[in-house]
Protein backbone atom coordinates (compact mmCIF):
# COMPACT_ATOMS: atom_id res chain seq x y z
CA UNK A 1 0.00 0.00 0.00
CA UNK A 2 1.23 3.49 -0.85
CA UNK A 3 2.43 5.67 2.01
CA UNK A 4 1.06 8.77 0.26
CA UNK A 5 -1.64 10.57 2.20
CA UNK A 6 -4.51 12.39 0.54
CA UNK A 7 -5.05 16.08 1.15
CA UNK A 8 -8.45 17.49 2.01
CA UNK A 9 -8.82 18.79 -1.54
CA UNK A 10 -7.97 15.38 -3.04
CA UNK A 11 -10.39 13.65 -0.67
CA UNK A 12 -13.21 15.95 -1.82
CA UNK A 13 -12.43 15.35 -5.49
CA UNK A 14 -12.18 11.56 -5.11
CA UNK A 15 -15.43 11.42 -3.11
CA UNK A 16 -17.33 12.79 -6.10
CA UNK A 17 -16.30 9.83 -8.29
CA UNK A 18 -19.15 7.33 -8.73
CA UNK A 19 -16.71 4.42 -8.46
CA UNK A 20 -15.54 5.42 -4.98
CA UNK A 21 -17.46 4.08 -1.99
CA UNK A 22 -15.42 5.97 0.62
CA UNK A 23 -12.08 7.70 0.94
CA UNK A 24 -9.85 8.57 3.91
CA UNK A 25 -6.43 10.28 4.14
CA UNK A 26 -4.78 6.84 3.94
CA UNK A 27 -6.82 4.94 1.34
CA UNK A 28 -9.76 4.51 -1.04
CA UNK A 29 -12.58 1.95 -0.94
CA UNK A 30 -13.80 1.21 -4.48
CA UNK A 31 -17.23 -0.05 -5.51
CA UNK A 32 -17.71 -3.67 -6.60
CA UNK A 33 -18.83 -2.33 -10.01
CA UNK A 34 -15.49 -0.60 -10.60
CA UNK A 35 -13.48 -3.65 -9.54
CA UNK A 36 -15.40 -5.87 -11.98
CA UNK A 37 -14.98 -3.25 -14.74
CA UNK A 38 -11.27 -2.95 -13.98
CA UNK A 39 -10.74 -6.70 -14.08
CA UNK A 40 -12.65 -7.11 -17.38
CA UNK A 41 -10.63 -4.39 -19.12
CA UNK A 42 -7.36 -5.69 -17.61
CA UNK A 43 -8.05 -9.12 -19.11
CA UNK A 44 -8.59 -7.37 -22.46
CA UNK A 45 -5.01 -6.12 -22.24
CA UNK A 46 -5.48 -2.50 -21.15
CA UNK A 47 -3.04 -0.85 -18.75
CA UNK A 48 -4.27 -0.12 -15.19
CA UNK A 49 -3.40 3.59 -15.45
CA UNK A 50 -5.56 3.93 -18.59
CA UNK A 51 -8.52 2.25 -16.88
CA UNK A 52 -8.29 4.58 -13.84
CA UNK A 53 -7.95 7.67 -16.06
CA UNK A 54 -10.97 6.69 -18.20
CA UNK A 55 -13.04 6.19 -15.04
CA UNK A 56 -12.40 9.76 -13.94
CA UNK A 57 -9.55 9.30 -11.45
CA UNK A 58 -6.73 11.83 -11.13
CA UNK A 59 -3.66 9.60 -11.66
CA UNK A 60 -1.34 12.03 -9.92
CA UNK A 61 -3.59 12.16 -6.86
CA UNK A 62 -4.15 8.39 -6.67
CA UNK A 63 -0.52 7.49 -7.34
CA UNK A 64 0.96 4.82 -9.59
CA UNK A 65 2.03 2.57 -6.72
CA UNK A 66 -1.50 2.47 -5.31
CA UNK A 67 -2.92 1.58 -8.75
CA UNK A 68 -0.41 -1.27 -9.24
CA UNK A 69 -1.17 -2.54 -5.74
CA UNK A 70 -4.89 -2.66 -6.55
CA UNK A 71 -4.17 -4.62 -9.73
CA UNK A 72 -2.11 -7.27 -7.92
CA UNK A 73 -4.64 -7.65 -5.11
CA UNK A 74 -7.74 -7.84 -7.30
CA UNK A 75 -6.08 -10.13 -9.85
CA UNK A 76 -5.10 -12.58 -7.11
CA UNK A 77 -8.65 -12.57 -5.71
CA UNK A 78 -10.16 -13.01 -9.14
CA UNK A 79 -7.95 -16.02 -9.96
CA UNK A 80 -8.81 -17.61 -6.61
CA UNK A 81 -12.58 -16.97 -6.30
CA UNK A 82 -13.64 -15.46 -9.63
CA UNK A 83 -16.00 -12.48 -9.60
CA UNK A 84 -17.04 -13.26 -6.01
CA UNK A 85 -13.46 -12.57 -4.95
CA UNK A 86 -13.94 -8.95 -6.00
CA UNK A 87 -17.02 -8.45 -3.82
CA UNK A 88 -16.79 -6.58 -0.51
CA UNK A 89 -17.95 -9.19 2.02
CA UNK A 90 -17.07 -7.28 5.19
CA UNK A 91 -19.61 -6.78 7.95
CA UNK A 92 -22.27 -4.31 6.87
CA UNK A 93 -22.15 -5.54 3.26
CA UNK A 94 -22.58 -9.27 3.84
CA UNK A 95 -26.17 -8.95 5.05
CA UNK A 96 -25.34 -10.71 8.33
CA UNK A 97 -26.69 -9.35 11.59
CA UNK A 98 -24.14 -7.62 13.82
CA UNK A 99 -25.73 -8.86 17.01
CA UNK A 100 -25.78 -12.59 17.44
CA UNK A 101 -28.71 -14.01 19.30
CA UNK A 102 -27.39 -15.60 22.51
CA UNK A 103 -28.97 -18.47 24.34
CA UNK A 104 -29.90 -18.20 28.00
CA UNK A 105 -26.82 -20.21 29.02
CA UNK A 106 -24.56 -18.01 26.90
CA UNK A 107 -26.02 -14.80 28.34
CA UNK A 108 -25.58 -16.16 31.87
CA UNK A 109 -21.96 -17.16 31.14
CA UNK A 110 -21.27 -13.70 29.67
CA UNK A 111 -22.71 -11.92 32.72
CA UNK A 112 -20.77 -14.19 35.05
CA UNK A 113 -17.51 -13.44 33.19
CA UNK A 114 -18.18 -9.69 33.34
CA UNK A 115 -18.93 -9.92 37.05
CA UNK A 116 -15.71 -11.87 37.64
CA UNK A 117 -13.72 -9.27 35.71
CA UNK A 118 -15.23 -6.40 37.71
CA UNK A 119 -14.41 -8.15 40.99
CA UNK A 120 -10.82 -8.62 39.85
CA UNK A 121 -10.56 -4.94 38.87
CA UNK A 122 -11.94 -3.77 42.22
CA UNK A 123 -9.65 -6.09 44.16
CA UNK A 124 -6.60 -5.00 42.17
CA UNK A 125 -7.31 -1.28 42.64
CA UNK A 126 -7.97 -1.85 46.35
CA UNK A 127 -4.63 -3.66 46.77
CA UNK A 128 -2.80 -0.84 45.02
CA UNK A 129 -4.53 1.81 47.15
CA UNK A 130 -3.66 -0.03 50.38
CA UNK A 131 -0.05 -0.52 49.32
CA UNK A 132 0.32 3.15 48.40
CA UNK A 133 -1.24 4.15 51.74
CA UNK A 134 1.32 2.11 53.68
CA UNK A 135 4.23 3.49 51.68
CA UNK A 136 2.80 7.03 51.55
CA UNK A 137 4.09 7.11 47.95
CA UNK A 138 3.26 5.70 44.53
CA UNK A 139 4.06 2.11 43.63
CA UNK A 140 6.68 1.25 41.06
CA UNK A 141 5.74 -0.60 37.86
CA UNK A 142 7.33 -3.82 39.14
CA UNK A 143 5.21 -3.70 42.31
CA UNK A 144 2.07 -3.25 40.20
CA UNK A 145 3.12 -6.21 38.05
CA UNK A 146 3.32 -8.36 41.18
CA UNK A 147 -0.16 -7.30 42.27
CA UNK A 148 -1.59 -7.96 38.79
CA UNK A 149 -0.12 -11.46 38.78
CA UNK A 150 -1.50 -12.24 42.25
CA UNK A 151 -5.01 -11.20 41.14
CA UNK A 152 -4.74 -13.20 37.88
CA UNK A 153 -3.63 -16.33 39.75
CA UNK A 154 -6.34 -15.94 42.39
CA UNK A 155 -9.20 -15.51 39.90
CA UNK A 156 -7.79 -17.66 37.08
CA UNK A 157 -7.91 -14.82 34.54
CA UNK A 158 -4.85 -15.54 32.44
CA UNK A 159 -6.29 -13.87 29.34
CA UNK A 160 -7.00 -10.55 31.07
CA UNK A 161 -3.41 -9.34 31.38
CA UNK A 162 -3.83 -6.53 28.83
CA UNK A 163 -7.05 -5.30 30.42
CA UNK A 164 -5.69 -5.26 33.99
CA UNK A 165 -2.47 -3.57 32.84
CA UNK A 166 -4.59 -0.88 31.18
CA UNK A 167 -6.65 -0.45 34.38
CA UNK A 168 -3.58 0.31 36.53
CA UNK A 169 -1.70 2.19 33.81
CA UNK A 170 1.26 -0.10 33.12
CA UNK A 171 2.63 -1.68 29.97
CA UNK A 172 1.53 -5.17 28.92
CA UNK A 173 4.92 -5.71 27.27
CA UNK A 174 6.60 -4.63 30.50
CA UNK A 175 4.49 -7.14 32.45
CA UNK A 176 5.53 -10.04 30.23
CA UNK A 177 9.17 -8.90 30.24
CA UNK A 178 9.13 -8.65 34.05
CA UNK A 179 8.08 -12.29 34.38
CA UNK A 180 10.40 -13.61 31.68
CA UNK A 181 12.87 -16.29 32.76
CA UNK A 182 15.88 -14.01 32.33
CA UNK A 183 14.41 -11.20 34.38
CA UNK A 184 13.36 -13.61 37.12
CA UNK A 185 16.90 -14.99 37.23
CA UNK A 186 18.35 -11.45 37.47
CA UNK A 187 16.00 -10.59 40.34
CA UNK A 188 16.90 -13.78 42.18
CA UNK A 189 20.61 -13.00 41.85
CA UNK A 190 20.02 -9.43 43.04
CA UNK A 191 17.93 -10.68 45.95
CA UNK A 192 20.72 -13.05 47.01
CA UNK A 193 23.19 -10.13 47.03
CA UNK A 194 20.75 -7.93 48.96
CA UNK A 195 20.32 -10.62 51.63
CA UNK A 196 24.09 -10.59 52.21
CA UNK A 197 24.02 -6.78 52.48
CA UNK A 198 20.98 -6.97 54.78
CA UNK A 199 22.85 -9.25 57.18
CA UNK A 200 25.76 -6.80 57.27
CA UNK A 201 23.43 -3.86 57.90
CA UNK A 202 21.64 -5.74 60.70
CA UNK A 203 24.98 -6.70 62.22
CA UNK A 204 25.91 -3.02 62.48
CA UNK A 205 22.35 -2.01 63.41
CA UNK A 206 22.41 -4.25 66.51
CA UNK A 207 26.05 -3.55 67.40
CA UNK A 208 26.33 -2.99 71.16
CA UNK A 209 22.53 -3.43 71.26
CA UNK A 210 21.97 0.20 70.25
CA UNK A 211 19.76 1.06 67.31
CA UNK A 212 21.30 3.23 64.62
CA UNK A 213 20.48 5.24 61.51
CA UNK A 214 22.04 4.85 58.07
CA UNK A 215 25.05 7.10 58.71
CA UNK A 216 25.82 5.40 62.04
CA UNK A 217 25.58 2.00 60.32
CA UNK A 218 28.01 3.13 57.62
CA UNK A 219 30.54 4.30 60.18
CA UNK A 220 30.19 1.18 62.36
CA UNK A 221 30.66 -1.07 59.31
CA UNK A 222 33.80 0.84 58.37
CA UNK A 223 35.22 1.33 61.86
CA UNK A 224 34.48 -2.05 63.48
CA UNK A 225 33.93 -4.53 60.67
CA UNK A 226 36.21 -3.12 57.96
CA UNK A 227 33.38 -3.03 55.43
CA UNK A 228 32.89 -0.07 53.08
CA UNK A 229 29.30 0.32 51.98
CA UNK A 230 27.68 3.17 50.07
CA UNK A 231 25.30 5.30 52.14
CA UNK A 232 22.60 5.14 49.45
CA UNK A 233 22.93 1.35 49.39
CA UNK A 234 22.46 1.19 53.18
CA UNK A 235 19.35 3.35 52.98
CA UNK A 236 17.96 1.20 50.15
CA UNK A 237 18.52 -1.99 52.15
CA UNK A 238 16.94 -0.45 55.26
CA UNK A 239 13.93 0.67 53.26
CA UNK A 240 13.59 -2.67 51.45
CA UNK A 241 13.73 -4.81 54.59
CA UNK A 242 11.95 -2.31 56.87
CA UNK A 243 14.93 -1.73 59.18
CA UNK A 244 13.73 1.33 61.05
CA UNK A 245 15.67 3.47 63.50
CA UNK A 246 13.52 5.57 65.86
CA UNK A 247 14.21 9.22 65.21
CA UNK A 248 13.47 12.28 67.24
CA UNK A 249 10.58 14.32 65.92
CA UNK A 250 10.40 18.03 66.46
CA UNK A 251 7.58 19.06 68.79
CA UNK A 252 6.59 22.65 68.01
CA UNK A 253 4.45 22.86 71.17
CA UNK A 254 7.12 21.67 73.57
CA UNK A 255 9.06 24.35 75.41
CA UNK A 256 12.30 23.77 77.23
CA UNK A 257 11.91 24.53 80.94
CA UNK A 258 14.93 26.72 81.31
CA UNK A 259 16.09 30.26 81.96
CA UNK A 260 14.20 31.05 85.15
CA UNK A 261 16.43 34.03 86.06
CA UNK A 262 15.08 37.45 85.26
CA UNK A 263 18.40 38.77 83.92
CA UNK A 264 21.57 37.49 82.30
CA UNK A 265 23.98 37.01 85.14
CA UNK A 266 27.00 36.08 82.97
CA UNK A 267 27.77 37.18 79.38
CA UNK A 268 27.70 34.74 76.48
CA UNK A 269 31.45 34.22 75.94
CA UNK A 270 30.96 31.16 73.73
CA UNK A 271 28.87 32.81 70.99
CA UNK A 272 28.18 29.37 69.45
CA UNK A 273 31.85 28.69 68.71
CA UNK A 274 31.58 25.10 69.90
CA UNK A 275 34.30 23.54 67.74
CA UNK A 276 37.56 25.27 68.68
CA UNK A 277 39.82 22.31 67.86
CA UNK A 278 41.12 22.00 71.43
CA UNK A 279 39.87 19.29 73.81
CA UNK A 280 38.85 20.27 77.35
CA UNK A 281 38.49 23.95 76.50
CA UNK A 282 34.76 24.36 75.73
CA UNK A 283 32.65 22.60 78.38
CA UNK A 284 28.87 22.51 77.91
CA UNK A 285 26.44 21.55 80.65
CA UNK A 286 22.71 21.12 81.08
CA UNK A 287 20.03 19.01 82.81
CA UNK A 288 17.41 16.73 81.26
CA UNK A 289 14.80 14.34 82.64
CA UNK A 290 14.33 10.63 81.93
CA UNK A 291 11.07 8.72 82.37
CA UNK A 292 11.45 5.08 83.40
CA UNK A 293 9.49 2.29 85.07
CA UNK A 294 5.86 3.10 85.77
CA UNK A 295 5.67 6.87 85.72
CA UNK A 296 8.99 7.42 87.49
CA UNK A 297 11.27 10.28 86.57
CA UNK A 298 14.99 10.88 87.09
CA UNK A 299 17.21 13.84 86.23
CA UNK A 300 20.53 13.71 84.41
CA UNK A 301 23.17 16.43 84.50
CA UNK A 302 26.08 16.19 82.06
CA UNK A 303 29.19 18.08 81.03
CA UNK A 304 30.11 17.63 77.36
CA UNK A 305 33.28 18.68 75.57
CA UNK A 306 32.14 21.05 72.80
CA UNK A 307 35.07 20.22 70.51
CA UNK A 308 34.83 16.42 70.67
CA UNK A 309 31.25 15.77 71.93
CA UNK A 310 32.75 13.51 74.61
CA UNK A 311 30.77 13.25 77.87
CA UNK A 312 33.32 14.22 80.55
CA UNK A 313 31.11 13.95 83.61
CA UNK A 314 27.54 13.11 84.51
CA UNK A 315 25.34 12.70 87.53
CA UNK A 316 21.92 11.03 87.79
CA UNK A 317 19.55 12.06 90.57
CA UNK A 318 16.01 11.39 91.68
CA UNK A 319 15.48 15.07 92.45
CA UNK A 320 16.49 18.30 90.77
CA UNK A 321 17.98 20.29 93.64
CA UNK A 322 21.25 22.22 93.47
CA UNK A 323 23.35 19.19 94.38
CA UNK A 324 22.81 17.65 90.93
CA UNK A 325 25.01 20.30 89.23
CA UNK A 326 27.51 20.50 92.12
CA UNK A 327 28.02 16.73 92.03
CA UNK A 328 28.54 16.89 88.28
CA UNK A 329 31.35 19.41 88.79
CA UNK A 330 32.78 17.15 91.48
CA UNK A 331 32.83 14.20 89.05
CA UNK A 332 34.58 16.38 86.49
CA UNK A 333 37.26 17.37 88.99
CA UNK A 334 37.85 13.73 89.96
CA UNK A 335 38.16 12.60 86.32
CA UNK A 336 41.94 12.19 86.02
CA UNK A 337 41.81 11.91 82.24
CA UNK A 338 40.50 15.47 81.96
CA UNK A 339 43.21 18.10 81.78
CA UNK A 340 41.51 21.43 81.38
CA UNK A 341 42.99 23.72 78.74
CA UNK A 342 44.15 27.24 79.49
CA UNK A 343 41.26 29.73 79.63
CA UNK A 344 38.73 26.86 79.61
CA UNK A 345 35.16 27.91 80.26
CA UNK A 346 31.89 26.18 81.03
CA UNK A 347 28.72 27.20 79.21
CA UNK A 348 25.10 26.68 80.32
CA UNK A 349 21.69 28.25 80.05
CA UNK A 350 20.29 30.77 82.54
CA UNK A 351 18.61 28.13 84.71
CA UNK A 352 18.38 28.68 88.45
CA UNK A 353 21.06 26.06 89.12
CA UNK A 354 23.68 27.92 87.09
CA UNK A 355 22.82 31.40 88.40
CA UNK A 356 23.23 30.14 91.98
CA UNK A 357 26.09 31.80 93.88
CA UNK A 358 27.15 28.41 95.28
CA UNK A 359 27.53 26.96 91.78
CA UNK A 360 29.39 30.02 90.53
CA UNK A 361 31.85 29.85 93.42
CA UNK A 362 32.55 26.21 92.64
CA UNK A 363 33.18 27.11 88.97
CA UNK A 364 35.66 29.84 89.95
CA UNK A 365 37.38 27.46 92.37
CA UNK A 366 38.01 25.12 89.42
CA UNK A 367 39.47 28.10 87.48
CA UNK A 368 36.79 27.94 84.81
CA UNK A 369 35.30 30.96 83.07
CA UNK A 370 31.51 30.85 83.18
CA UNK A 371 29.38 31.57 80.08
CA UNK A 372 25.60 31.56 79.62
CA UNK A 373 23.22 31.36 76.68
CA UNK A 374 20.95 34.25 75.90
CA UNK A 375 17.61 33.97 77.61
CA UNK A 376 15.22 31.52 75.92
CA UNK A 377 17.73 30.70 73.14
CA UNK A 378 18.48 26.98 73.15
CA UNK A 379 20.62 27.28 69.99
CA UNK A 380 23.37 28.92 72.06
CA UNK A 381 23.88 25.49 73.68
CA UNK A 382 23.05 23.40 70.59
CA UNK A 383 25.72 20.70 71.04
CA UNK A 384 24.46 19.85 74.51
CA UNK A 385 20.83 19.81 73.38
CA UNK A 386 21.77 17.59 70.43
CA UNK A 387 23.57 15.19 72.76
CA UNK A 388 20.48 14.76 74.93
CA UNK A 389 18.41 14.00 71.84
CA UNK A 390 20.78 11.31 70.54
CA UNK A 391 21.34 9.96 74.06
CA UNK A 392 17.63 9.36 74.58
CA UNK A 393 17.41 7.66 71.19
CA UNK A 394 19.94 4.99 72.13
CA UNK A 395 18.97 4.67 75.79
CA UNK A 396 17.26 1.31 76.44
CA UNK A 397 14.59 1.82 79.13
CA UNK A 398 12.50 -1.35 78.73
CA UNK A 399 14.19 -3.19 81.61
CA UNK A 400 14.85 -0.13 83.79
CA UNK A 401 12.28 -0.53 86.56
CA UNK A 402 14.43 0.72 89.45
CA UNK A 403 16.69 3.73 89.90
CA UNK A 404 19.76 1.50 90.25
CA UNK A 405 19.03 -0.28 86.96
CA UNK A 406 18.54 3.10 85.29
CA UNK A 407 21.88 4.35 86.69
CA UNK A 408 23.65 1.31 85.24
CA UNK A 409 21.98 1.76 81.87
CA UNK A 410 22.90 5.46 81.77
CA UNK A 411 26.52 4.58 82.55
CA UNK A 412 26.61 1.93 79.80
CA UNK A 413 24.98 4.25 77.27
CA UNK A 414 27.41 7.09 77.95
CA UNK A 415 30.32 4.65 77.62
CA UNK A 416 28.90 3.45 74.29
CA UNK A 417 28.42 7.05 73.14
CA UNK A 418 32.01 8.01 73.97
CA UNK A 419 33.78 4.91 72.68
CA UNK A 420 31.59 3.34 69.98
CA UNK A 421 29.20 5.92 68.49
CA UNK A 422 30.80 7.38 65.38
CA UNK A 423 30.16 11.02 64.51
CA UNK A 424 29.64 11.91 60.86
CA UNK A 425 31.00 15.47 61.15
CA UNK A 426 34.07 14.48 63.18
CA UNK A 427 35.95 12.59 60.45
CA UNK A 428 33.64 9.61 61.15
CA UNK A 429 35.38 8.99 64.49
CA UNK A 430 34.00 8.35 67.96
CA UNK A 431 34.33 11.21 70.50
CA UNK A 432 37.29 9.50 72.21
CA UNK A 433 39.02 8.81 68.88
CA UNK A 434 38.49 12.40 67.78
CA UNK A 435 39.82 13.71 71.10
CA UNK A 436 43.02 11.65 70.70
CA UNK A 437 43.28 12.84 67.09
CA UNK A 438 43.11 16.49 68.16
CA UNK A 439 45.69 15.93 70.88
CA UNK A 440 48.07 14.30 68.37
CA UNK A 441 47.83 17.10 65.79
CA UNK A 442 48.05 19.87 68.41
Amino acid sequence: MSKKLFTSKEINELSTNKYVKSVSPKGITYTDEFKELFMAQTLDGRFPVEIFRDCGFDIEAVGASRINSCKKRWLASYKRDGVMGLRDTRAGNSGRSKDKELSTEERYAKLEAENKLLKAEVELLKEIRLAEGKRKAGLSASQKYELIQSVIIKHGMKGMVSHLCHVVGVSRQGYHAYFSERRIQIRQEREAKDIVLRDLVLKAFHFKKRKKGARQIKMVLSGHFGVSMNLKCIRRIMHKYNIVCPIRKADPYKRLIKATAEHRVVPNHLKREFKQGTPYKVLLTDITYIFYGKGKRAYLSTIVDGSTNEVLAHHLSENINLDIVLDTLKHLRKNRRVRLAKDAFIHSDQGGHYTSPTYQKQVKRMRLVQSMSRRGNCWDNAVQESFFGHFKDILELEECTTFDSLRNEVRRTISYYNHHRYQWNMKKMTPVQYRNHLLQVA
